[in-house]
């Protein structure tokens, strides 16, 4: 008997669990996207409403973690009242994962966000697939989730990218943090890859220093990062990079959260283009990443 993958999209996430469900169903699996409805009170709490499980068919909760204070009780709720109905486990698929930036406390009295929020996911949810999670201090999911975690890697995808759409590319990490990632591309891709120096003077002001790049003549920059939260890094590397009359940069993240302004004041300091994928919607999002979460899905419930 086939098991059917039950996918419940919480707000904002319906295209995207429609078109995981079509990829899961072009690998043969029985997939369909089950109701999952999110009504908001005018005092702002929610009444979350959906679809009954089958006991013996998997619950796939899809939701991105953008935005993840308005997101996290409906996904919570939700994770719940699975569980309550009679589900056998229930998976999360999160494209971006939240709060993993803050993962040690910084000054006394700090709350340490990450290991808070593994906790409440890990105590709701059986399993957690996402994409290139801010690892930094720390260095695995399983350091501080306690349910079974797998984060994809979206390298390949961004390299795809560039290679069909820049040529003579220099990947540049525009700090030590993206080293990763550019490191990572500029291998894919066959091309020559530095990462520049930062430092962060506070929320939304940095100070990057970019090194001479006439080595490289008629190169076109590639800046590439995990995520674009204000876009401040970008837009200093690109103040450098006008300065050294570079052909125009070409910006490339795995998450665009491109909080504010982001978007068009990068495209104002420069760049010829802001390219990201669709883990968060918005028009930047070139960058597919379904077939990647469609093969994870395959793989996390396929283990026991």
């Amino acid at each position: 008997m086939t098991t059917t993958i039950n996918l419940y999209a919480l707000p904002g996430n319906e295209a995207r669990a429609e078109r995981i469900a079509q990829a899961l169903q072009q690998r043969g699996q029985d997939a369909r996207v089950a109701a999952c409805a999110v009504h908001r009170f005018p005092d702002s709490e929610s009444l979350l409403r959906l679809d009954p499980p089958v006991p013996d068919n998997e619950s796939v909760l899809v939701c991105t973690l953008d935005h993840p204070d308005a997101r996290t009780m409906p996904l919570l709720m939700a994770a719940a009242t699975l569980r309550e109905l009679g589900a056998r486990r229930v998976g999360l698929v999160a494209p971006y994962l939240a709060y993993m930036r803050q993962d040690a406390r910084f000054a006394p009295g700090q709350a340490i966000s990450a290991r808070i929020y593994a906790q409440l996911l890990s105590a709701h949810c059986d399993w957690l697939l996402t994409v290139d999670p801010h690892l930094h201090r720390i260095h695995d999911l399983g350091e501080i989730y306690t349910l079974r975690a797998r984060a994809l890697h979206a390298a390949p995808l961004l390299a795809e990218w560039i290679t069909r759409n820049v040529s003579q590319p220099l990947i540049l990490g525009p700090d030590g943090e993206s080293a990763q990632w550019a490191e990572d591309v500029a291998r894919r891709v066959g091309a020559p890859v530095l990462v520049l120096d930062k430092t962060r003077l506070g929320d939304s002001a940095v100070r990057v220093s970019v090194p001479d790049l006439t080595r490289w003549p008629g190169h076109t920059p590639v800046l590439i990062d995990d995520v674009i939260s204000s876009g401040r890094t970008l837009i200093a590397a690109l103040d450098h990079l006008r300065a050294q009359h570079t052909p125009p940069p070409v910006c490339v993240a795995v998450h665009g959260l491109c909080a504010g302004d982001a978007l068009p004041a990068i495209l104002a300091a420069g760049a010829a283009r802001v390219v990201c994928s669709n883990s968060v919607a918005h028009t930047a999002t070139p960058i597919d990443l379904t077939e990647l979460l469609a093969d994870g899905i395959v793989t996390m419930l396929a283990a026991p």
